[in-house]
């Protein structure tokens, strides 16, 4: 067989099967380790939270153990931020790729 040919074959092949043997987190931004969905808070509180703290929320949803909120911050910048579910501690703040706010140990 020719050599040229058998090895980006081979690089794909391995290469293939690599990544698909990597768990992968949602967007791989943040994951939390938060325990039972039966001990999280309300997508809807954490809605609450937020809007009285001036955020304008325009959608959530879990992603990686962690409340993933696509809004407006009070300053006016549209980001993507994560929460964690049982506190509803603000974890990681992001606008267009950069990061605005990340929790130490997050």
């Amino acid at each position: 067989m020719n050599m040229r040919l058998w090895t980006p074959l081979s690089l794909a092949a391995v290469a293939a099967i690599a990544f698909a043997s990597v768990p992968a987190s949602a967007t791989g931004a943040i994951t939390c380790k938060s325990g039972p969905v039966s001990g999280w808070k309300s997508q809807k509180a954490l809605t609450d939270k937020l809007t009285k703290e001036g955020w304008s929320v325009r959608k959530s949803k879990v992603d990686g153990g962690c409340y993933e909120v696509y809004g407006t911050t009070p300053e006016g910048d549209r980001v993507e931020a994560y929460f964690h579910p049982v506190t509803l501690e603000k974890l990681y703040v992001s606008r267009r790729g950069e990061v605005l706010f990340r929790k130490a140990g997050y």
